[in-house]
């Protein structure tokens, strides 16, 4: 890669110089810009149904076309707002300023009043690249009113600077961008799918050693639950209630500032991220737990969120290694001796998807855990020394792949670093392409 002959002073800061013979220039002089129309639910007289996009549909560099909605057009909107291969799309609320460009992904599509389009003279895709930068560096967001609801208006957008450097270089950027940027994408799906095939290997240790232990040669038993089959002779089979007691939590008044900001840690959903408990965002003082339903929840004890909507897709637990206490929608489970938190803590992360269907009530509004359903759940029970045993081994193993997972992750962020450095280097001029 090489520099361009000659820079001048862009005249913004983040930006800096540009290539000499480039254009600064407000985004209303490089195109048009249109907003789209009003939700309109029913037929005012002669109006046609027809797909549109909103703001959902409008991804970075992508138009997500999975859920697409109808409304009524009149002729006339159908004709100013019919969109075209390569037209931009900016949202207008929400993400100010997310871009994507229209590719004829569906054969017929008009836009909502939460996206505007561009339609540029020149290299769509260039200002497509552009835009993202601006997107990253927060400049649309530097540009809107942020006292109330964000808008990048059809005025604020218009009014937007661009770099524009010549059709022919537009050209050439655009066809290298393509080009290593598609190699990028290529590569962190490539990990990204080496990452999940990891964490199946993860779950599927775990289900194996907890269900059936660490001796492959050992006797096994039918358990007379079906969904368990059969497990080592030696095993008993249990229920969550017969070793564990429960304990439910609580919110000090938010209104009474004593009771808030002392040095009691205080979990709520946000906290029950990671398998152990250190600390918390948010802490309470011990008049602020005398004055509610809150308790003092043991060290090595299990939290679990029951009310959430992320328990559509996991169950999220933890052990706390300090005192605490918990909101109400933590339940806490005390170990009664049979059962090591840790080995529990196991049970679930390998038996996830099948304690989802069975502890989720249906039909709520918010998902949450039905405590009969977890309480009486049966499970196959080691000896407690093979409890520690078992615990030490995925203790061990699952530091390995959790090691291997977190190496890829910090290669996806690379190239995710990587691949807008160059964006960022080519729509700016920093080099040129040869």
């Amino acid at each position: 890669m090489t520099r361009y002959d000659s820079y001048k002073d862009s005249g913004v800061d983040w930006i800096g110089e540009i290539p000499s013979h480039w254009v600064e220039t407000k985004l209303k002089n490089l195109g048009n810009v249109t907003l789209g129309k009003m939700l309109t639910n029913e037929d005012k007289g002669g109006f046609f149904l027809r797909p549109y996009l909103r703001s959902f549909n409008v991804q970075v560099e992508r138009v997500d076309v999975s859920e697409v909605k109808e409304m009524w057009f009149s002729e006339k909107e159908m004709s100013e707002l019919r969109l075209f291969k390569g037209d931009l799309l900016f949202n207008e609320g929400g993400d100010v300023g997310r871009t994507s460009i229209w590719d004829e992904e569906i054969p017929e599509c008009y836009i909502q009043n939460s996206v505007n389009r561009v339609r540029v003279k020149g290299k769509s895709r260039y200002f497509l690249y552009v835009s993202g930068l601006h997107h990253k560096t927060d400049y649309y967001d530097s540009q809107v009113n942020r006292v109330s609801i964000p808008h990048l208006t059809k005025e604020k957008l218009e009014n937007i600077l661009f770099l524009s450097p010549p059709l022919h270089e537009q050209e050439q950027i655009v066809e290298y961008l393509d080009r290593k940027t598609t190699l990028i994408d290529s590569l962190i799906e490539k990990t990204g799918r080496k990452i999940d095939l990891l964490k199946e290997k993860r779950t599927s240790l775990i289900n194996e050693v907890v269900t059936k232990g660490l001796n492959p040669d050992v006797e096994m038993k039918d358990s007379g639950v079906e969904w368990i089959g059969e497990i080592p002779r030696h095993w008993g089979v249990t229920k969550v209630k017969f070793n564990f007691m429960f304990r439910g939590g609580s919110t000090p008044s938010t209104e009474v500032v004593e009771y808030w900001n002392g040095d009691i840690p205080w979990v709520s959903s946000k906290d029950v991220k990671t398998k152990y408990i250190h600390d918390t965002e948010d802490h309470v003082s011990s008049l602020g737990v005398q004055n509610s339903s809150c308790s003092i929840v043991p060290i090595d004890s299990l939290i679990v969120v029951v009310r959430s909507g992320i328990l559509q897709r996991t169950i999220p637990m933890s052990i706390n290694k300090v005192e605490l206490v918990v909101n109400q929608d933590q339940k806490v489970m005390i170990s009664k001796g049979r059962t090591t938190v840790q080995w529990f803590y196991y049970f679930v992360k390998g038996n996830e998807n099948r304690l989802l269907k069975n502890w989720v009530k249906e039909g709520t509004t918010v998902e949450s855990i039905e405590m009969d359903n977890l309480s009486n759940h049966p499970f196959g029970l080691p000896p407690l020394h093979e409890q520690e045993q078992i615990v030490e081994y995925l203790d061990e193993q699952t530091s390995i792949i959790d090691s291997t997972i977190d190496t890829e992750e910090k290669r996806i962020e690379l190239l995710k670093e990587y691949r807008q450095s160059l964006i960022s280097e080519m729509v700016t001029g920093e080099i040129k392409v040869a």
